[in-house]
């Protein structure tokens, strides 16, 4: 909305310096004439015209931006199931190498009892590790 009032600002500005600018204070005074309807009837339509396209642009910005953001968190979505995946394959081959008897392995023996499966507490236990 800046954008529309600066917009307007220099509208008037260029009016202002349309008008002869070398007649004294009196004779302005004297020779003022308000703006016919019509012509500010039509200087309301272009403002309204203005205003209805810098909307637009700035819906079209807006659109852009969630679809932006929308791309964004798909692609962080699909960055971590390929990062599980990963983690999952690594979790199977580390169980299959953790010896049971060992103290690593013992200690992970209790570490799944709280996990639904011994995959979930592997996947868990090499994600912070």
């Amino acid at each position: 909305m800046d954008s529309i009032d600066k917009l307007l600002a220099e509208l008037q500005a260029e009016y202002k310096e349309v008008q002869p600018e070398q007649q004294s204070k009196s004779a302005i005074a004297k020779s003022f004439i308000p703006l016919s309807p019509k012509s500010a009837s039509l200087m309301d339509n272009l403002l309204a015209e203005i205003k209805a396209d810098f909307a637009k642009e700035d819906a079209a910005i807006e659109l852009k931006r969630q679809q932006e953001l929308e791309q964004e968190g798909i692609r962080q979505e699909q960055l971590k199931a390929k990062q599980l995946k990963a983690l999952k394959v690594e979790a199977k081959e580390w169980l299959a190498k953790v010896d049971p008897l060992s103290s690593e392995g013992l200690w992970f023996e209790r570490f799944a009892e709280s996990y639904p499966s011994k995959l979930e507490a592997a996947i868990e236990y090499l994600k912070n590790n």
